[in-house]
């Protein structure tokens, strides 16, 4: 087990001064508070003792119902996890074996390779470029290659921001399936669409041709994201023999997760969920298109950044591969500025002139700062021409 280089980075950042585009964290002061107030009270007033009661595993069945008809699927197939990160582990410790080849994204989300380390795979990167997964050089990659899952954030990528094509997603699939590879489809940032079409996902894709025990997809999804994280509810939708082994290994994990909170969400899903929505996608919109902006005037010529669609994030790219950016994070926090190094989002090869920068809490007036200052950090360390040293 190893720990997170985000959990860490956020630990040398909790000046005031610093402005933060480290964390991937919801904009607090978007948080439905008084919504989420009134549905508790009316959850304790209307089923008091059940919601402070042990339930079942699966979790809440109003809740595992609204989610299975959105996915047109049978609650059966649906599992309630304790935020998509105890999602991540559980599906880790039902699939991995010692060994296991497990296909990543290059980069990919950490908290993913932090989650799935413990059982021991083998993890190898597929070809990527600005429009996600290759699909043609994955194929010619599992040719030679005996991989059990792939795991994948097709929309709005953690963390670069980028979004799989409806054309490689389909692909992706038909691939899959002719090489007997599992996708973990992994979907926080699925509604958080703020420009642009929305694509249908490859588990929306699988569903259409393949009865509910042949999925080789599972996905999962989370309210941390549109709701609040504090109330850590998420889920894992699969086939059923995959969700079956879910319950057991969450019985063993924590029995359930809080029935009070998965209580109090189903009271929030039918106007309010939808309103937050429409907030959230409106402010997330504008402050990525002020930091895209930042970026273009403030950054140094040939520094390259992701334009994304929706999600929380975009990824920059210094000329220079030989600059290191975990070290050059210190002195970017001396500016009163800070981001996440690229490197622990590798697997394996990492590429050290990467960062990742977060645009959802911050305002205005701090993006453009924040950027400003990391332009003079960045300009400062391409004119030495030298690497970054600790």
């Amino acid at each position: 087990m190893t720990s997170s280089a985000i959990r860490e980075i956020l630990k040398i950042t909790q000046r005031p001064e610093v402005i933060s585009f480290a964390g991937g964290l919801p904009a607090p002061e978007l948080f439905p508070i008084e919504e989420i107030k009134n549905a508790a009270d009316r959850v304790l007033t209307d089923h008091g003792p059940a919601a402070l009661q042990y339930s079942t595993t699966e979790g809440h069945l109003p809740l595992r119902n609204w989610i299975a008809e959105r996915s047109r699927i049978s609650p059966d197939m649906v599992q309630i996890t304790s935020g998509s990160q105890q999602g991540l582990d559980l599906l880790g410790r039902v699939l991995i074996d010692p060994g296991d080849v497990v296909l990543v994204e290059s980069p990919t989300y950490l908290g993913a390779l932090q989650a799935f380390a413990p059982y021991a795979p083998r993890f190898v990167e597929v070809a990527t470029d600005d429009d996600g997964i290759v699909p043609e050089a994955l194929d010619d990659q599992l040719a030679g290659l005996d991989a059990k899952l792939l795991y994948t954030i097709p929309t709005f990528q953690n963390p670069t921001g980028r979004t799989l094509p409806l054309a490689r997603r389909e692909a992706l699939l038909e691939i899959t399936r002719r090489r007997g590879v599992t996708i973990i489809e992994d979907g926080p940032y699925n509604e958080l669409r703020f420009r642009g079409g929305e694509v249908e996902t490859i588990f929306e894709l699988a569903r259409r041709d393949s009865s509910p025990d042949e999925l080789n997809v599972i996905m999962l999804g989370t309210f941390s994201k549109v709701l609040a994280p504090g109330l850590r509810d998420a889920w894992v939708q699969g086939p059923r023999h995959v969700i079956d082994k879910l319950v057991q290994a969450k019985q063993a994990a924590d029995l359930h997760s809080p029935t009070l909170n998965q209580m109090i969400i189903t009271e929030l899903l039918d106007d309010v969920l939808t309103n937050q929505i429409k907030i959230i996608r409106e402010a997330y919109g504008q402050r990525a298109a002020i930091m895209i902006d930042a970026v273009a005037r403030k950054l140094p010529e040939g520094v390259t950044c992701t334009n994304p669609e929706g999600g929380m994030f975009c990824w920059v790219t210094l000329p220079d591969e030989t600059i290191d950016t975990e070290p050059m994070l210190a002195e970017a926090v001396d500016r009163n500025v800070a981001y996440v190094p690229g490197r622990p989002f590798y697997a394996t090869g990492a590429r050290s002139n990467t960062l990742r920068l977060s645009y959802v809490t911050s305002t205005e007036e701090q993006i453009r700062t924040g950027i400003d200052a990391l332009g003079a950090v960045i300009a400062d360390r391409l004119s030495r021409g030298v690497p970054a040293r600790l």
